[in-house]
């Protein structure tokens, strides 16, 4: 008697820079709607030793661990431990020969540039520069973004994809977070549905497994800007789905460190103890703290 393989095991993170929790319910984001019904979307309260900046925010969620481990504490990288603590990708293609893919258009991110990369060495990556730092800009380099990874993504096989979409962040610092800044996030949804559109339509998709996770590192004032300690700027988000995440919000905080091990779980791989991972999996369970302790 035959038995079928296991499914291949897939993750895609979409990072949306900037994304204020109160404002999802004020605007039509359908294709994270979807990924929050099949899993769910719960808030992280952004930790006090953590600037409410791109730069640190996104260091701990891709690395998994905290500030104090990683050092990025600011936009600039400089001073950083990412050869000790490195992203997700970069961990995955060198230490077990995953193919891993990243595309973003911040600097820091990709490039030798203000103390960057972020992501030192994932297996292949797109970046696509915005001409200028001008909301418009930044919703064309997002477009074109987002088209570089639709390609990787139906003609190659990463088994881990990160995706970073900058332009509502960018808008709330040029414009505030008024409509424009409202209509950006509704823009970046659509680019969400056109990433989970390509995966459903990947040719071996009824043999995978995919986990699809979309973040957000901090929110804004109302006039626009962040990097201070108000509700709506410490205040960010977090939405997942995939084969090993129950429906619902999990019973504990949500935290930035729990991104990276979420994407080790969801591959398969208990996270090595030398790794020191600050997160953990959403799945895991809740440990109940003895009575007495």
């Amino acid at each position: 008697m035959s038995t079928s393989p296991d499914p291949r095991r897939h993750v895609l993170v979409v990072g949306i820079d900037g994304v204020r929790l109160d404002a999802l319910p004020t605007v039509a984001t359908p294709h994270l709607d979807v990924v929050a019904a099949a899993g769910f979307l719960g808030p992280i309260e952004i930790d006090e030793a953590t600037p409410t900046m791109s730069g640190p925010c996104w260091a701990t969620v891709v690395t998994g661990v905290g500030i104090a481990k990683h050092g990025v504490y600011g936009n600039n990288f400089t001073g950083h431990r990412l050869d000790v603590f490195p992203d997700f990708t970069t961990r995955l293609a060198q230490e077990n020969g995953r193919k891993t893919f990243v595309a973003a258009g911040w600097e820091p991110l990709l490039l030798a540039r203000q103390g960057g990369p972020l992501f030192a060495a994932p297996s292949r990556l797109s970046y696509v520069a915005p001409r200028a730092d001008t909301s418009e800009d930044w919703q064309v380099c997002d477009d074109q973004v987002t088209g570089e990874a639709v390609h990787v993504l139906a003609t190659d096989d990463p088994e881990v994809s990160f995706v970073y979409l900058g332009s509502v962040d960018e808008t709330g610092h040029l414009l505030g977070c008024g409509d424009e800044y409202l209509r950006a996030i509704e823009r970046a949804d659509q680019r969400l549905g056109r990433l989970l559109d390509t995966v459903r339509a990947r040719p071996g998709y009824a043999r995978e497994a995919w986990t699809v996770i979309v973040v957000t590192d901090h929110g804004h004032r109302d006039g626009g800007g962040h990097g201070g300690r108000s509700v709506e700027e410490r205040t960010a988000w977090v939405a997942c789905c995939g084969p090993d995440i129950p429906t619902g919000p999990p019973a504990r905080e949500l935290r930035f460190e729990d991104v990276a091990a979420q994407v080790y779980a969801s591959l398969g791989l208990a996270s090595d103890s030398h790794w020191t991972l600050d997160g953990l999996p959403f799945s895991a369970p809740v440990v109940p703290v003895p009575a007495g302790v």
